[in-house]
């Protein structure tokens, strides 16, 4: 798979145009009892709320190495990730986390605990990684992936990690290794100013 070039890669847009219940413009104001801006329907009254989305992972260790993926797209694609992604509908953040680090990487897993839960509001994300264990070395990477690697920590590329999310959980989980107690962790990225 080839790195889409940033004309291709559109995130979906956080702001409504247009009611996804009958079609009419929408308007942002702040609703009657509400203390903050919406996507309002003047024609049918729906009010489109905008939350936060969830990104779950996991941080899959082996023999004492961790499991990185090399992002086969953007944003940040050549670049190393634990495997995460956005929870869909109908499922768990144990569920999510799993799932994605099976397409990610086609590890087998034993999910631990939750391990960092992190917010970054700057980008109306929330990130949250679970421990867990593998069951196997053998990795068989999904579309999403260029390759999936077991790292020692000493090899850990921590100038090609793809997100500070994914570094700050990776420091504290070798801080915490050399403390043999884990977590959990919860904290605020702030913006880079």
């Amino acid at each position: 798979m080839t790195a889409k070039s940033p004309l291709e890669y559109f995130p979906a847009p956080r702001r409504s145009h247009f009611c996804s219940q009958c079609g009419s413009p929408v308007n942002r104001r702040v609703p009657e009892g509400d203390n903050r801006e919406r996507d309002i329907c003047d024609h049918c009254g729906a009010i489109h709320y905008q939350n936060p989305r969830l990104v779950v992972g996991t941080v899959p260790v082996w023999e004492n190495r961790i499991l990185l993926c090399r992002r086969a797209i953007e944003p940040r694609y050549n670049t190393w990730t634990l495997p995460a992604g956005f929870m869909e509908l109908g499922e768990s953040t144990a569920q999510g986390a799993a799932r994605e680090t099976l397409e990610e990487s086609g590890a087998k897993i034993q999910l631990g605990d939750i391990y960092t839960i992190i917010d970054v509001p700057q980008i109306e994300q929330v990130h949250v990684f679970y421990l867990a264990q593998a069951v196997g070395p053998e990795l068989d990477p999904g579309p999403e992936s260029l390759e999936a690697r077991w790292y020692d920590e000493s090899e850990i590329p921590w100038d090609d990690l793809a997100f500070r999310t994914v570094a700050s959980t990776l420091r504290l989980f070798f801080e915490d290794r050399k403390r043999g107690t884990f977590g959990p962790h919860h904290y605020t990225l702030e913006s880079h100013r």
